[in-house]
């Protein structure tokens, strides 16, 4: 059982809600698009007839044992032999198929556009996942062999895990075993102190572990629906660790989580905190340039930022590297973005506003279900049917530690979202400045991950046509949404992709993609080397953190990622 342990984790890992674009997706959008299947199937009732006789004639052939109906050899679910040897199973998997395949033939008849057929692709794809027969104890032969095997000790552990999750998660099936980790501990663990605290934020500065330090320091913004220590996940998997052993002075902003009273927290609050960061930083270090680094979420707040900065002539940002961060979206880009209509964004923004904050539970309640197989259904079958402790993966103990989102913020993510702002050169207006990045000019880092499916790396690219700056680095890594930042030395399998030629990028990504080549091993080293050539000359390491005027307080990680809410 080992194995399916380590292919859950790793599963999960690439799914998690982390990061991920907060475009929200209304019930009402929901409901309409399952809606417009039953519309189209009421306009041709002879279409649905005519298929329905079709998966009629496949029901026969397996009734009658003739069916050639079988699960794709990729498809994890139906691995145990008993799905191949066994009839009864046999039949119920090719019973299972026989309706996805005369869905799939129905939908392709349907005359749709793009966008409806993205939406129906995606409500399909949702209620096909329930009824897998490998979700129920009934259909599902590896955990009726376990019960077996086990006594009847799996099934009685089973129903302790469901009981455990109802009262103690919210009716949420457990994504990860908590009991192993603890902050400061063996999770977040570089050693450093919180420098500045306000209402907001603390600001974080780690200590030197070299005996010099490159003048120009780095802050990391954060996304703000997740705790900023998966910078800091665990030493071999840190980005804080990285930088501090390369002689970077390195500091990290640490949002709180904010409660129903800190929901008119906007963006405007957001960008004044990360202002107030870089004066804490340039305090300290003596810089009065201070680059920044941003995934995600935050990498739209970042981009707010620099924005603001070059609007107010303010000259303290040094360069600017965003991971998987998309600015331009399109509602093509990811599967649930066919969802979202402006009438479903106005009803996520109306309802945020009524309750003060959106709870981190229900942020994270909603994306499970828009990847419910792997965020959903790989957990019921792992942990109730067979018995088992979810994964104690690091990444997904971070991911669990969530944090409520103000709905003020909420807002102004929407807004970004639906009026394209970052596209569009001094129309938009956010955080008290209309928002240009045409005006930005600082050197510019782009990370992207193959497999991303929360940030399709083509959608992170369009990035590089936004700004004014001149110096664009964009690299590819052959990784999924977090794995694709967690990608240390140490991967084995690490590999990235990036421009042969120096110069100016191309407007498409796949124009850029043919003129790249494929590099083995981790992309730390190439934007390590690509800080350092823009972090000014190095000097002797700071002896003590902080300064007169920004005292050392508590030790990393801080007060605010363990604050209770």
């Amino acid at each position: 059982m080992a194995t399916s342990k380590v292919t859950l984790e790793n599963e999960a890992a690439q799914s998690t809600n982390a990061l991920g674009p907060l475009i929200g997706v209304a019930r009402e959008d929901f409901v309409s698009a399952v809606a417009l299947l039953l519309r189209e199937t009421a306009s041709d009732p002879s279409r649905f007839i005519r298929h329905s006789a079709a998966m009629a004639q496949d029901m026969v052939k397996i009734m009658t044992g003739k069916s050639e109906l079988a699960p794709d050899p990729k498809d994890k679910r139906f691995m145990d032999p008993a799905w191949q040897y066994n009839p009864f199973f046999r039949a119920g998997a090719q019973y299972y198929l026989a309706v996805q395949k005369g869905m799939k033939n129905w939908l392709e008849e349907l005359e749709l556009d793009e966008l409806e057929r993205n939406r129906a692709n995606f409500i399909a794809n949702i209620i096909l996942d329930g009824l897998a027969p490998t979700n129920s104890l009934v259909g599902n032969p590896t955990a009726q062999k376990q019960i077996i095997n086990s006594g009847g000790l799996s099934l009685i552990k089973g129903l302790q895990n469901a009981y455990n999750d109802i009262v103690h998660n919210k009716g949420m099936v457990s994504q990860v075993d908590k009991r192993p980790f603890k902050l400061g501990e063996n999770i977040a663990t570089s050693k450093g102190a919180v420098v500045y605290r306000d209402e907001i934020m603390e600001v974080l500065q780690y200590s030197p572990t070299t005996q010099e330090v490159y003048d120009i320091p780095q802050l990391t913004i954060p996304p703000q629906i997740n705790k900023m220590y998966i910078n800091d996940l665990s030493p071999d998997k840190s980005v804080v660790k990285w930088q501090v052993d390369n002689g970077i002075q390195t500091f990290v902003i640490s949002w709180r989580n904010p409660s129903k009273e800190q929901g008119h927290w906007g963006m405007a609050d957001y960008i004044t905190a990360c202002e107030k960061a870089l004066e804490v930083v340039s305090s300290i270090t003596g810089s009065k340039k201070v680059n920044v680094s941003a995934g995600c979420s935050g990498g739209q707040t970042a981009s707010v930022l620099a924005s603001k900065l070059a609007a107010t002539n303010n000259p303290i940002l040094g360069t600017l590297t965003l991971m998987v961060c998309v600015l331009h979206p399109k509602p093509t880009d990811i599967e649930a973005g066919s969802l979202v209509s402006e009438n479903g964004m106005q009803l996520a923004r109306q309802r945020a506003m009524k309750q003060g904050v959106i709870k981190a539970d229900d942020l994270a309640r909603g994306f499970a279900w828009l990847r419910p197989n792997d965020l959903i259904w790989n957990y019921v079958i792992n942990n109730y049917l067979l018995g088992q402790d979810p994964p104690a993966f690091d990444v997904l103990f971070w991911n669990a530690d969530a944090t409520n989102l103000s709905s003020s913020l909420m807002g102004d993510f929407l807004t970004l979202f639906e009026t394209l702002a970052f596209t569009r050169k001094g129309e938009v207006e956010m955080a008290g400045h209309k928002v240009d990045l045409s005006k930005v000019t600082a050197d510019l880092f782009i990370l992207g991950g193959v497999t991303d499916h929360i940030t399709p790396w083509k959608a992170t690219y369009r990035s590089t046509q936004l700004f004014g700056s001149k110096d664009v680095t964009y690299v590819l890594s052959q990784s999924g949404h977090m794995q694709a930042i967690l990608n240390p030395p140490t991967n084995p399998k690490a590999k990235y992709f990036v421009q042969k030629k120096k110069g100016k990028l191309p407007e498409t990504a796949d124009a850029w993609l043919q003129g790249t080549e494929e590099v083995k091993g981790s992309w730390w080293p190439l934007w390590m080397e690509w800080v350092q050539a823009r972090s000014g000359k190095k000097k002797p390491a700071p002896a003590d953190l902080g300064n007169d005027t920004f005292r050392p307080g508590d030790p990393a990680p801080g007060l605010y990622v363990v604050e209770e809410v």
